[in-house]
């Protein structure tokens, strides 16, 4: 009898989200609507952070040691953060998956995931 797979092992791994979140980075770089929130963040230190809390998102091996939702992005919810910024960014997610041809299927299982940390990202 087999376990089920996490969404971790079904995206494929550590490599796959190592890919996705260095793909999703350049994105939300060139991504007008959110780039200006990452002005002077060190970028490698953010990617590994993002790595970490995807995997653990992602029901993958828990080491994530980041600031909870609320208190990580509290100081980007000062400088205007809202639902406009949550949805791109939802998008860029999305898009990185899709250019890694990931199924459709696991794309809205990953939505809902982001989705579900919206009030949290968004301090309400």
């Amino acid at each position: 009898m087999s376990q089920q797979q996490s969404l971790y092992e079904k995206l494929g791994g550590e490599a796959a989200v190592n890919a996705a979140v260095d793909i999703f980075y350049r994105k939300v770089l060139s991504d007008d609507r959110i780039s200006s929130f990452f002005e002077g963040v060190d970028m490698e230190t953010q990617a590994a952070k993002q790595k970490s809390f995807l995997t653990m998102a992602f029901g993958g091996p828990h080491n994530y040691s980041g600031l909870d939702m609320r208190r990580g992005h509290a100081h980007l919810v000062e400088r205007g953060l809202n639902d406009a910024h949550v949805d791109a960014v939802i998008e860029d997610l999305a898009a990185t998956l899709r250019e890694l041809n990931v199924g459709e299927d696991l794309i809205a299982q990953v939505a809902a995931i982001a989705e579900s940390t919206r009030n949290d990202v968004l301090g309400r």
